[in-house]
């Protein structure tokens, strides 16, 4: 009950900052959304976009899944959530970029990279969703045999976002947007351990800081 109390506690605080203190913000949200960008994260308990980008309601349409994956697109009707809500952001909010941001340590990636089946013979939804990631999996496999198991999990978080960009430039209406130059993608990844950002550069075919760690992992 204590959790639960939290949380009726921090819907007060919320009602008190932006119904109280800021009234103007909600009533400006009563009509509509009209957030400029699409964040497509991790459902992880720690990497809250939000939370991470200091976002106010309404400056970001979230999609949150685990592994913060993009599915490719497909004619069944398998899988499609997560497209449906990325075709509503595109082509209703109109938003003017897309970023699919990753995190260190995702424990969706650690199932992808242990490759465990389930022995009692219930559906595995888990492993059937990381099945997204798999390409990631066996390049990180084939680039770096020598790795530590740490090394290529990480390599592989950064891979599958690659993926999820490729996934989501063969949506056609993203495309689109993306040649008439009203839209742009990016790859972000956090770094839970060093508290640092960083994203992906094509040029550099690398993800390099945009906000600097204030401490090392090993600290």
């Amino acid at each position: 009950m204590r959790d639960i109390e939290r949380f009726v506690d921090g819907f007060q605080r919320f009602q008190q900052q932006y119904y109280e203190s800021a009234p103007a913000l909600y009533r400006n949200l009563r009509d509509g959304q009209h957030p400029s960008t699409l964040l497509i994260g991790c459902c992880d308990s720690r990497v809250d976009p939000a939370m991470l980008l200091g976002c106010d309601p309404g400056d970001i349409f979230a999609v949150r899944n685990v592994a913060n994956l993009v599915p490719p697109a497909r004619a069944d009707r398998g899988l499609q959530g997560v497209l449906a809500a990325i075709q509503f952001a595109v082509e209703q909010l109109q938003v003017s970029r897309i970023i699919v941001l990753g995190h260190a340590h995702c424990g969706g990636i650690r199932a992808l990279m242990e490759h465990r089946t389930r022995s009692d013979g219930e559906t595995d939804y888990l492993e059937r969703w990381m099945d997204i990631a798999e390409p990631a999996r066996q390049r990180v496999l084939s680039q770096m045999p020598e790795a530590t198991d740490a090394e290529r999990r990480r390599a592989c978080e950064q891979a599958s976002i690659l993926i999820s960009l490729r996934n989501l430039d063969e949506l056609p209406f993203v495309r689109r947007a993306v040649e008439a130059g009203s839209l742009t993608l990016h790859g972000w990844y956090f770094d839970l351990v060093a508290g640092a950002l960083l994203a992906y550069s094509p040029r550099a075919d690398a993800f390099l800081p945009i906000v600097c760690p204030l401490f090392s992992e090993h600290a």
